[in-house]
């Protein structure tokens, strides 16, 4: 499976989870690290762009291209499974808490959750503390220029 994240070039590399471990996000809760991935480079560049106020163009980004073995058992979790805020803004704590019951279940390797900003797609949350994570191979880098009309209206 390949999946995909955008992220400033001097964290390329880094797949810790510890950006998200210090501000939180939708699926997790401060202090929980996680890795947030997407099922395409579209999804990645609707996700950047819905968090980056107007007028900001992002720069030094890099598109990291992940892949993980077919063979790896994905959680899933369907919208209906979902408590009605879970698309709420800003981010519930009824989805951090479904994020950190699976880090600290630490059963699955990868939880697919459907994304908030595009309808229909997924995106792919890595626990890094799985036993597993070292299957987890960054398999191209490459710099990502955003197109400004995303950001300037």
């Amino acid at each position: 499976m390949k999946i995909y994240r955008l992220t400033k070039s001097k964290y390329a590399f880094d797949l810790s989870g510890k950006g998200a471990e210090l501000a939180g996000g939708r699926w997790n809760s401060k202090g929980k690290a996680v890795l947030y991935t997407s099922q395409s480079r579209a999804l990645c560049t609707a996700e950047i762009a819905v968090h980056t106020p107007l007028g900001n163009i992002p720069t030094d980004y890099e598109l990291v291209e992940i892949t993980i073995p077919d063979t790896t058992e994905v959680k899933e979790i369907g919208t209906s499974e979902l408590p009605t805020d879970w698309r709420s803004i800003p981010q519930s704590h009824s989805t951090q808490e479904i994020g950190d019951k699976f880090l600290s279940e630490n059963k699955y390797l990868v939880f697919k959750v459907p994304s908030v900003v595009v309808q229909g797609d997924f995106n792919f949350l890595i626990n890094p503390t799985h036993r597993l994570f070292y299957q987890v191979e960054i398999t191209l880098t490459e710099p990502f220029d955003f197109d400004a009309r995303f950001f300037l209206r």
